[in-house]
């Protein structure tokens, strides 16, 4: 199986789909309409050797998708954050005064997206990494092995990290939006899989994919616990300082992980991507066939699948265009 190379993200109500040097934004507006917007994605790895590098560029791919995901999450909520009493306000303003203020707004929004991506970071660290490091510690009146501690250390970081996973997971907000993760997944695996992108094709396919964020996340909290395991230092302050320092390194290391497990399909792969796959589970959820259609609208913005479903099954008979549409 040859991969598509899409990557997507669910959004409030919509999908995020990105492929090469674009990416769209597929919302059910309030209304029932699908809301389709595309933009040009220039990546640090494009015009750059450096972070084309192994490990730099995944690096580079962790922060980008922050900022990426969180300007199409801005996007997708503002269909759903104006009250009435907003949207009459904007009818009686002249066009002049709805551009200014539409740019006031676009302003605030960049601040806010900013905003949001450093805290995230910032409370990702406290809770994934200093959080175990601390109460790990506490087990130094008891014991003055290391190995014991970075063990125990390591079993703090990986409960609260699956303990995270089910409590949102049960939040009735957040299942709306692992429905629209799971139709992302069926999306892409239809397509790679050599199925015809309909509604029928999309609900049948599997909603685990290898390439997953939370796969991701979780070669994140393996790799970072076997390199606290290895890399000890005697100086307490120094230990914080390079767990915060190596977080670049982890993150690039596990894309490298991520990347392979979606290009391959060796037995060994396969067996390190069963985790990701199984707490995927979590992570996503059955979607709807409206939540496929945006899905499908999304990926047709940015992949062309008939041409890849033509160049990587040439057995399968595909759809023409205007066959698809009368199908949906």
């Amino acid at each position: 199986m040859k991969s598509s190379n899409i990557g997507g993200q669910a959004v409030m109500e919509g999908i995020m789909m990105r492929h090469g040097d674009i990416y769209s934004v597929g919302v059910r507006k309030p209304d029932g309409e699908i809301e389709v917007r595309v933009e040009p994605y220039k990546s640090l790895t494009q015009n750059s050797r450096f972070w084309k590098l192994p490990i730099f560029r995944g690096m580079a791919a962790f922060v980008e998708s922050l900022v990426v995901g969180m300007k199409c999450l801005m996007y997708s909520a503002s269909f759903y954050e104006e009250e009435e009493e907003d949207l009459k306000k904007k009818e009686a303003m002249t066009s002049e005064e709805r551009a200014r203020e539409e740019e006031k707004r676009a302003r605030q929004d960049q601040w806010l997206m900013r905003g949001t991506v450093a805290f995230s970071i910032v409370i990702s660290v406290a809770l994934f990494i200093l959080l175990p490091y601390f109460v790990a510690g506490l087990l130094r009146r008891f014991t003055g092995s290391e190995t014991v501690i970075a063990l125990a250390e390591a079993c703090v970081r990986m409960l609260l990290f699956l303990a995270y996973l089910v409590l949102i997971s049960r939040m009735k907000d957040i299942q709306r939006v692992f429905m629209y993760h799971g139709a992302e997944h069926k999306c892409i695996n239809c397509v790679e899989h050599g199925m015809n992108l309909t509604v029928e094709n999309v609900m049948k396919s599997s909603r685990e994919h290898k390439r997953c964020g939370t796969s991701f996340l979780l070669f994140v909290m393996i790799v970072s616990i076997l390199f606290f395991l290895f890399i000890r230092v005697p100086i307490p302050w120094l230990r914080v300082v390079i767990r915060i320092l190596l977080l670049p390194v982890i993150a690039g290391v596990s894309y490298e992980i991520i990347r392979l497990a979606g290009n391959s399909d060796k037995l060994v792969v396969s067996l390190l991507s069963k985790p990701g796959l199984a707490l995927q589970r979590l992570t996503t959820r059955e979607p709807e066939e409206d939540m496929v259609e945006v899905a499908i609208r999304a990926v047709e913005a940015v992949f062309d699948w008939r041409e890849y479903l033509r160049e990587n099954f040439p057995g399968t008979q595909v759809l023409p265009e205007e066959e698809k549409e009368a199908v949906q």
